[in-house]
């Protein structure tokens, strides 16, 4: 039994079966997304809430995920990443769990709260846990799988959503985040646990939050009035106090050395314009078949060969980094997300289910090929000790890019179409492509990550 249990440890430490392990588990909480959308008509109904309402529990796991990631980051620097990716990954399952047995639609809410407050650690300690763990070819390797795979579920999770509801209803699909408490034990024995010891700055944590809560929904709400004007009183309020607390306290809860690094916010900035593009088409194509007649599960079936590029993709993000720098990967992933928007609204118009297979392939692409990428150069441009905090805020920023993509399209298809929707939602990758391209020189304090 002791040498079952060895070569248990030693096969989870290899970089190849961490990260599928880690990727897997980064898919699920994607999932929690893209699997459920498909079940909101059945949900609202159940619990006799209006479709527009049942879309709250989207947007409530959504702005919980992004408001807790750069929390989780920098508990990690200070105790070490193995108790808090457990207890994220323990209170992902359980909310999806209560979630899925939730009486009421206000239970139904605080679990998802839970849950995304929970899957927030995934992103940003599955990478942190690479970054410590692996070095060279293998942790370019490995960060490129966690990406590939976490793509391949994030494109299959509609089609896993529907045949779930089809099985046995919303609960069914609302419940597979659960399958993410499996993966505890490997990773305890994994992850280091030890941090810098240092106390966390709480008032500087619940500034954050207030500020990315806000932020995250005036995006989200830009239709609902109540939720926009809190959205914005948040955001008015709490993001000036952010800013003289990062004065006063530069070594607080967001370090100053961080949010003035240039590389950092350059970097989180160009790539979250990749998941603005996927959340919106994977939120969009769905719209566009239903309005064709199509069912969720032949909706899930025309994504399905974007779920092929989860293979490919980290040894391609693996090459571009070695042979062209994280900085020209992330160019690249911006220009072919424009392209993979462009191609959806050309589809949407035309009614081409062939070309909106092939918009979805494309920006699953690019996320393949821009996390990675995003992941090295904010890694490489920090201290070691600061690599987790940077990581959450630039995952924070990152997530926040997949709600602007989501609520672009969720709050104004209905208004302008989802064909002219994908046409605006082209900025943000333009506007990060420039970023990369006039910005001044990437700074680089710690070993940069190569193929």
């Amino acid at each position: 039994m002791r040498s079952h249990r060895t070569r248990f440890h030693l096969d989870v430490r290899s970089p190849g079966r961490s990260a599928t392990l880690l990727g897997l588990l980064f898919g699920l909480a994607g999932m929690s997304t893209s699997a459920v959308t498909v079940a909101l008509p059945e949900l609202g109904a159940d619990l006799e809430v209006s479709a527009a309402t049942a879309a709250w529990m989207v947007s409530a796991y959504t702005v919980a995920l992004a408001v807790a990631t750069p929390a989780h980051g920098r508990i990690a620097d200070m105790i070490g990443i193995r108790l808090p990716l457990a207890l994220g990954t323990g209170a992902m399952a359980v909310g999806a769990l209560v979630s899925a047995l939730a009486p009421s639609f206000g239970v139904l809410i605080v679990a998802r709260v839970l849950q995304g407050a929970g899957a927030a650690a995934v992103p940003v300690l599955a990478t942190a846990l690479i970054s410590a763990r692996f070095t060279g070819a293998d942790r370019g390797a490995a960060l490129g799988r966690i990406a590939g795979v976490a793509a391949t579920l994030g494109s299959l999770g509609p089609l896993v959503g529907g045949s779930l509801e089809a099985l046995g209803g919303w609960r069914l699909a609302v419940a597979l985040p659960v399958l993410g408490a499996l993966a505890i034990v490997p990773l305890w024995r994994v992850s280091p646990a030890v941090g810098t010891g240092e106390r966390i700055d709480v008032l500087g944590a619940l500034l954050v939050a207030v500020a990315a809560s806000g932020l995250v929904l005036l995006i989200q709400s830009p239709s609902a009035g109540v939720a926009a004007a809190v959205g914005a009183v948040l955001l008015v309020v709490g993001a000036p106090l952010l800013a003289l607390r990062v004065r006063a306290h530069p070594h607080g809860f967001l370090p100053r050395e961080i949010v003035t690094n240039t590389t950092v916010l350059r970097s989180a900035f160009a790539a979250a314009a990749v998941p603005a593009s996927w959340f919106a088409l994977l939120l969009g194509v769905p719209l566009s078949a239903a309005s064709w007649g199509w069912s969720p599960f032949a909706t899930g079936l025309l994504l399905v060969p974007s779920a092929v590029i989860g293979f490919v993709s980290p040894r391609i993000a693996r090459t571009l980094l070695a042979r062209i720098g994280p900085r020209r990967s992330i160019a690249l992933a911006c220009p072919t997300a424009v392209i993979a928007l462009l191609t959806a609204a050309t589809g949407a118009f035309l009614e081409s289910p062939t070309l909106l297979a092939l918009a979805v392939v494309l920006v699953s692409g690019a996320f393949g090929i821009g996390q990675p990428a995003m992941i090295s150069s904010v890694g490489s441009a920090v201290r070691e000790a600061q690599r987790g905090v940077a990581l959450g805020i630039a995952t924070l920023v990152f997530l926040t890019g997949a709600s602007v993509g989501a609520a672009l399209v969720g709050g104004l298809a209905s208004l302008i179409g989802v064909p002219t929707a994908f046409c605006l939602l082209v900025v943000l990758p333009l506007a990060g492509l420039t970023a990369l391209l006039l910005g001044g020189p990437d700074r680089v304090e710690a070993e940069p990550v190569p193929a």
